[in-house]
């Protein structure tokens, strides 16, 4: 039997003459897509001449990595691509960042930029590179149209392999001169549809005797369950076997943290119960993991009593780092309702990793006066329940609303795994509201990153867009900071920001509500403030720049060997 995706509907194009640049914005109308975020540019002109008497609402960001993060927030939340737009040239090359973070985290996105006429092209002209060369390591499929009447087939196509299988960014690159031909017949989309193999009966065979016969099974979640917007079926699965589980930095959410089953996160920040029920599990059931470094530490040493049920839509990823004894290949949510989750006697088992769990439970009583900031990020998710989305940067905070944080669902917590990229927070939260209105959106965002894509205050302006920034200052660049103080002596080389900008008076010139606060006794009504703001607001939130991420797995050792803070 063959899985079949749910094939994009075939555009409905204008018969009447149309130029190329027209043709890419009736595509992107009938495709459904609601809003493009974009820069302009000479090469893309045409595109943004044609865009305004179009139904698509285009979104002006003050720099074109800004664009790329947020369509791919965008994309992370509706499953659907995100789409950006670009120049030639320094816009393209722009977007790279953005492009490379949406293919290392499996996001479904459509980066469309312009490029010089055919003519030129190969000829260094002005604003020419070759950004179909430059992507084509970090993007699923790429393509250069070359006759207008290929466009429409061209997007249709782009938008049905970026979120087809394993999601990834795709890119359509457009010469000026396609872009301002005319065409009268354009190609139509037949709307093939991607076919997935079912899973082999004899890999579910074995996935089946090898959890029948575990007695320490354990489910490792991926960012897998959300791309495939799964993890319905998994709460449902982990409370009929009573299997506990793990989740990595992309697969939080899958299982709030306050299930029975949940024991956090696993990996270099991960959580003690977690990090100790992989070394002791007897079975791995991976899903959607792709046994990331970060989350493996030394894999050699990483769950060495371990089988492994592998379940993936990927086949490259099975047995890629990690032998599967049992590799499952196809839809996630196919191949996890044909496996018969019938457990052995694992009773002993989850009373011991329940125990674990409660022994090593986060604290929260630091000593001082001061914020706390794990403190703050949990009581901030708890208050605003459900509804809570976070877009977070990359550093110390990052690693902290990993651990303290409560995600109703893995869609909530948008955050740049794979590529780590700063800057990420502040256009993904604009992105993020921009998907889902009725959420309550927060960039929470360090010194450090908040500044890469500053500008964006701008366009919260502009559109009015209602995110509440979390900005978390220690005067650090924190996590360098710490590696610095744990593994380098000390030398603390270039990561000293103290002569940061005073934040509020920053917001407030871009026109953004802002409060500054320090102690801890301020943090219940800053919530607050946040919570019951209806526009665009920052909170700048002074912390201690001393202030580690615990637990900590140090670089090549095990997951077994985590450092924690000395009380």
């Amino acid at each position: 039997m063959n899985i079949m995706t749910q094939p994009s509907a075939e555009p409905e194009i204008q018969s009447a003459p149309r130029t190329g640049a027209q043709l890419v914005v009736d595509t992107l109308d009938a495709l459904g897509v609601k809003c493009v975020f974009g820069y302009p540019g000479g090469a893309i002109m045409p595109v943004y001449d044609a865009i305004a008497h179009g139904k698509t609402r285009h979104i002006l960001v003050r720099h074109e990595q800004a664009a790329a993060f947020a369509a791919d927030s965008f994309g992370r939340l509706t499953g659907r691509a995100g789409v950006c737009l670009a120049t030639s040239g320094p816009g393209a090359t722009n977007l790279i960042t953005g492009i490379a973070n949406a293919y290392l985290d499996s996001v479904p996105m459509v980066a469309i930029t312009g490029q010089v006429p055919q003519a030129m092209m190969g000829t260094d002209a002005f604003q020419e590179t070759d950004i179909f060369g430059m992507t084509m390591p970090i993007v699923k499929h790429s393509t250069i149209v070359r006759d207008p009447a290929d466009i429409p087939v061209a997007l249709a196509e782009a938008f049905a392999i970026a979120e087809s299988g394993r999601p990834g960014p795709v890119l359509v690159d457009l010469p000026k001169d396609v872009q301002q031909a005319v065409c009268e017949n354009p190609a139509k989309w037949r709307g093939q549809a991607d076919v997935l193999q079912a899973p082999s009966p004899a890999a579910i065979a074995e996935a089946e005797r090898l959890i029948a016969g575990s007695t320490k099974p354990l489910f490792y979640l991926g960012g897998g369950v959300a791309r495939d917007n799964a993890s319905g079926m998994v709460r449902r699965i982990v409370e009929e076997s009573g299997i506990p589980a793990v989740a990595t930095l992309q697969g939080l959410g899958v299982l709030p943290p306050e299930h029975p089953a949940m024991l956090g996160m696993l990996g270099m920040h991960g959580h003690r119960a977690a990090n100790m029920a992989v070394q002791e599990s007897d079975l791995l059931i991976v899903v959607g993991a792709r046994f990331d470094d970060r989350a493996t530490g030394k894999l050699a040493a990483f769950a060495p009593h371990a089988s492994v049920v592998h379940i993936d839509v990927d086949a490259a990823e099975l047995g890629k780092l990690r032998h599967a004894h049992a590799a499952v290949c196809g839809n996630l949510k196919a191949s996890l309702a044909a496996i018969d989750f019938q457990k052995g006697d694992i009773d002993a088992w989850t009373r011991s990793t329940a125990a674990n769990r409660v022994e090593h439970a986060p604290r929260y009583d630091a000593p001082g006066n001061g914020i706390y900031a794990p403190a703050m990020l949990k009581t901030l998710s708890e208050r605003v329940g459900d509804d809570f989305v976070a877009a977070c940067d990359v550093g110390q905070h990052q690693m902290w609303v990993a651990q303290h944080c409560r995600f109703s669902r893995p869609q909530a917590h948008l955050t740049s795994g794979g590529l780590g990229a700063m800057g990420y927070g502040l256009p993904a939260a604009i992105g993020a509201k921009l998907a889902e209105p009725d959420s309550h959106v927060f960039a929470i965002c360090g010194d450090g990153g908040f500044q890469m894509n500053i500008q964006e205050l701008a366009t919260l302006r502009r559109y009015g867009i209602p995110v509440k920034i979390l900005l978390l200052d220690n005067a650090m660049l924190g996590l360098v900071r710490q590696w610095q103080e744990l593994f380098f002596a000390g030398n603390y080389s270039e990561v000293d920001l103290s002569d940061n900008p005073d934040f509020v008076e920053v917001a407030n010139a871009f026109g953004i509500e802002a409060f500054s606060i320090e102690r801890r006794e301020e943090v219940d009504d800053a919530i607050d403030r946040l919570i019951e703001a209806r526009g665009p607001i920052l909170a700048h939130v002074r912390i201690d720049p001393e202030e580690n991420v615990w637990p900590l797995v140090p670089p090549g050792a095990s997951n077994a060997e985590m450092m924690e803070k000395r009380r």
